[in-house]
């Protein structure tokens, strides 16, 4: 499976994936996580094969990993919505277009968010300083 993943073989990937989640049923260990650790995988295959694209169709993604494109956008919907996969899905236009999250804005918030932290922290201490 993880020679599959590193190598780009996403038809491979995803059967080595059903393999691996059948014997995980099996052990008493792993059962009850064999939900997340399918779903977990799916999404870090998804996001490595979009990564190299600014956009593609959707029935060249679905051919790639060996699925129909129905259940391509099934289940690139459920991880849009969830925060997991930063993409938009045309299925009228068939095409997936990858949207990279702008890191500066979000340090930007962060930063600000810290100072406000600080300033309020300041206030308080100079209050009990001037008692």
């Amino acid at each position: 499976m993880l020679t599959n993943f590193f190598e780009s073989e996403y038809k491979g990937f995803f059967l080595a994936l059903a393999e691996i989640t059948e014997e995980m049923k099996f052990d008493e260990a792993l059962h009850p996580h064999v939900s997340y650790f399918s779903r977990e995988m799916r999404v870090k295959a998804y996001r490595q094969y979009l990564s190299s694209y600014s956009s593609v169709k959707l029935k060249s993604m679905a051919n790639a990993f060996g699925v129909t494109g129905e259940y391509i956008d099934r289940e690139l919907e459920r991880f849009v919505s969830a925060g997991k996969i930063d993409c938009r899905i045309d299925a009228v236009g068939g095409i997936i277009t990858t949207t990279r999250p702008d890191t500066k804005n979000a340090q930007y918030s962060q930063t600000v968010k810290q100072g406000d932290h600080l300033l309020n922290r300041i206030q308080k201490l100079s209050r009990v300083i001037h008692l």
